[in-house]
């Protein structure tokens, strides 16, 4: 009988009804933690329970770098257990890791790297947000369901299924795809040395891709297919299967 190791990280995640991590953000801390063997235990936190469970840390929230809401409590959070360090944003966390525990070393940033998340964003986030974002309701609880339709439609001023007409959809995806396309090619620019955007070995970069692709295949495997037609992103995302194991 093998004795798990104690965690020395507590991740705080977001809470699904299918009881495993879907937040794209996470899933770059996550994969950092199991690439590293970091040793972890996961606490997941309902929409509504993030910003008093935080802010009871202490941490105060600040100009979010790494895409998500700015100026507001937000999962990822870490807490480095034999400091009582907590930290929040996978921009803030990502650093702290890799300084805490830099074997094996994860390239936080490159020029590829830093040109492939921008054009991502601009162009995969865009499509993920009328396809993805919407369908997030359905694996949310329904305490989870109510403030998740409250706060996303007071920002859109229209009901979350409007995003959902089929034909919408279907044109987004498809005047998007050259772009969508451009931005997988550039994922296989050292396919030559490995599987991985800089080669060998993964990166930070690696493990925005397949977070975001992870993300969508929890929330929708149809939207999952849909992008992992193109080239460059299924070859990522199963470059990091290994990665993915602890997925609670």
């Amino acid at each position: 009988m093998t004795t798990q190791a104690k965690p020395e990280i507590v991740l705080y995640d977001l809470a699904c009804t299918k009881n495993v991590c879907f937040s794209p953000t996470v899933w770059r801390i996550r994969f950092m933690l199991n690439y590293k063997h970091i040793p972890y235990r996961t606490v997941f936190l309902e929409f509504p329970d993030i910003e008093p469970t935080l802010k009871g840390f202490g941490l105060v929230p600040g100009e979010s770098v790494s895409g998500g809401p700015k100026n507001k409590y937000t999962v990822p959070a870490i807490q480095h257990v034999s400091t009582s360090t907590y930290v929040m944003d996978s921009a803030s966390i990502a650093p702290f890791l890799e300084s805490t525990y830099p074997d094996p070393p994860v390239p936080l940033t490159s020029e590829l790297g830093r040109e492939i998340e921008a054009k991502a964003r601009a162009v995969v986030g865009k499509a993920f947000y009328f396809s993805v974002m919407p369908r997030e309701m359905d694996i949310l609880s329904p305490r989870a369901q109510e403030y998740f339709r409250r706060t996303r439609e007071a920002s859109l001023g229209h009901p979350l299924e409007d995003l959902l007409n089929p034909e919408k959809e279907a044109q987004g995806w498809s005047a998007m795809g050259e772009d969508i396309r451009a931005v997988g090619e550039l994922m296989l620019t050292h396919k030559a040395a490995g599987p991985f955007v800089l080669g060998a070995q993964p990166s930070y970069t690696d493990f925005f891709i397949a977070g975001s692709l992870q993300s969508a295949r929890m929330v929708d495997e149809g939207v999952f297919q849909r992008i992992a037609k193109y080239p460059g992103y299924k070859d990522i995302y199963e470059a990091c299967l290994p990665y993915m194991e602890k997925k609670d």
